[in-house]
């Protein structure tokens, strides 16, 4: 999503059951301090973290002793204690989301910036069935083996991986702070909400436990993408929604080699079917570039330049005709190389029960998976609310397709059910941190519900940027947000420490 999970970049390829996605290249890294605490916290550079990769042996599953109860799985997790003050210092935990951990490490520096002036043990936990952590293989995808891949086993994974670790290392005594980003902040939620015993608290960056609940405006998703472009230039709304209706008064003429020579494609539409193809691929490119709208470029789900909605609007406003200023603008996603001569329409995006996208490779498999039990995503896009096709994705729609994909009916409300929904009163120690320009963030809480479940908002922060490592073209609200996190996950494990002494 975000999956947010959370269900990543479109131009990640496979061939047949190839993962290619989580390249190796780290983004560059910039030598920027800046002060928390009355501390300075050195760049993700100046640390270097020696964050070493190790499996832990995981059962699979916990809730079913006369199944697979004895059985077990390697969980891939990272770890570093090069900052930790051995036996006292906090442990500061990332719930992993829909994804290879080691990506989430790399564009997670704030969480090691963090535990050098706190002295943490930092580690990062991969979910099962992403990355390495295939309870099953190659076989992990099948039906029934799919079917322990579920927030709950996730969870149980945690609790299990920390309350272990903590009797290995010796640190029993030793506060945990979660940490989690986009469904991974959703985990942190969960964590300290059903594990509250064993996680002192969470930071949950950019986390939708609202609208991935089935709480809220089905509308408010892509109506949120829309304003990103609008506030920018009300005129590059006009020009996305001008470029669609172009395209699909060319549809209704059946001009489909025109669309294809406007949108530079492979092969040739020859039905209506690949049409909702194009419009899924090309409103993903959208979503991509408002969820990433960062002040530098980015290697995290794709390559992005600094302020991408900034760019696509200035591409989609000098182009010599609508739909061509369209195709170039959504290669700033799909061809930020410059390498591919044509789109293929579904090797680079696949449709899937989340309409903001699922990625590709095995990753998106899990995700898919995951968007058809427990995490609801039924969101559209009308062409009033917002700039992009009509193109729904009803209860109904879900389960039809859900039944057939996978052989599961969704149940709708259960995530609400098992956690808590919008009834948060009575949970403590939680900040819940969004950025205006995130897409994601009316779908999470904005407003503070008591003195220990804390809303941040940051004006000028996109998709959990305050997780993100110090740059020196950080907007001042996100250097805020982390001064104030910081000083609250401080005196979190200051009360913690002395209520275990």
């Amino acid at each position: 999503m975000f999956g947010v999970s959370v269900r990543m970049a479109a131009h990640w390829f496979f061939l047949g059951f190839m993962l290619l996605i989580f390249g190796g290249k780290t983004e560059t890294r910039l030598s920027v301090k800046e002060k928390l605490n009355n501390e300075v916290i050195p760049s993700h550079r100046d640390l270097a973290p020696d964050l070493k990769e190790k499996y832990f042996k995981q059962v699979l599953d916990h809730f079913n002793y006369n199944s697979l109860g004895n059985g077990t799985y390697d969980q891939r997790y990272l770890i570093t204690d090069q900052y930790w003050k051995k036996g006292n210092g906090p442990i500061f935990f990332y719930t992993g989301n829909e994804g290879d951990i080691w990506e989430f490490a790399r564009n997670s520096g704030f969480i090691t910036e963090l535990a050098a002036v706190q002295g943490a043990l930092v580690i990062f936990a991969e979910h099962r069935y992403y990355g390495k952590s295939l309870p099953f293989g190659k076989d992990s995808f099948n039906i029934p083996e799919v079917g322990l891949l579920t927030v709950e086993q996730a969870l149980a994974d945690y609790a299990v991986m920390i309350t272990e670790l903590k009797k290995e290392l010796g640190a029993q005594k030793c506060p945990v702070i979660v940490f989690g980003g986009s469904y991974g902040g959703m985990l942190s939620v969960y964590m300290r909400i059903r594990y509250p015993n064993i996680v002192t608290g969470a930071l949950a960056a950019s986390a939708p436990i609202l609208s991935t609940a089935g709480l809220g405006d089905s509308k408010q998703f892509f109506r949120d993408v829309t304003a990103d472009f609008e506030k920018l230039n009300p005129a590059c709304r006009v020009a996305v929604q001008g470029a669609f209706q172009k395209l699909n008064t060319l549809a209704q003429q059946k001009d489909y080699r025109r669309i294809q020579s406007a949108f530079s494609l492979c092969k040739t539409p020859s039905a209506p079917k690949d049409i909702h193809q194009l419009n899924g691929l090309l409103r993903n490119a959208f979503t991509m570039m408002a969820m990433l709208d960062y002040p530098y470029s980015t290697h995290f789900m794709g390559s992005m330049p600094p302020f991408p909605v900034k760019v696509a609007c200035e591409t989609m406003l000098n182009g010599t005709d609508l739909m061509s200023a369209l195709r170039d603008t959504v290669g700033i996603v799909y061809n930020s190389t410059g390498q591919l001569t044509c789109y293929d329409l579904y090797s680079l995006y696949v449709e899937c029960a989340d309409p903001t996208g699922c990625g590709l490779g095995f990753n998106s498999y899990a995700w898919d998976y995951q968007a058809c039990t427990e995490i609801e995503m039924c969101y559209e896009s009308n062409n009033v609310t917002d700039m992009f096709p009509p193109m729904t994705f009803t209860e109904q729609q879900r389960e039809q397709y859900c039944s057939k994909r996978w052989g599961v009916v969704p149940r709708p409300g259960w995530l609400k059910t098992q956690f808590w929904g919008d009834d948060l009163s009575t949970a403590s120690n939680i900040i819940f941190s969004n950025g205006d320009l995130d897409p994601w963030a009316n779908g999470g809480i904005r407003k503070s519900l008591s003195p220990s479940l804390i809303a941040i908002n940051i004006p000028e922060g996109a998709h959990h940027l305050d997780l993100r490592e110090s740059n020196p073209n950080d907007p001042e609200s996100v250097i805020v947000a982390r001064k104030k996190e910081s000083e609250i996950i401080a005196q979190w494990v200051k009360t913690a420490m002395k209520e275990s002494s």
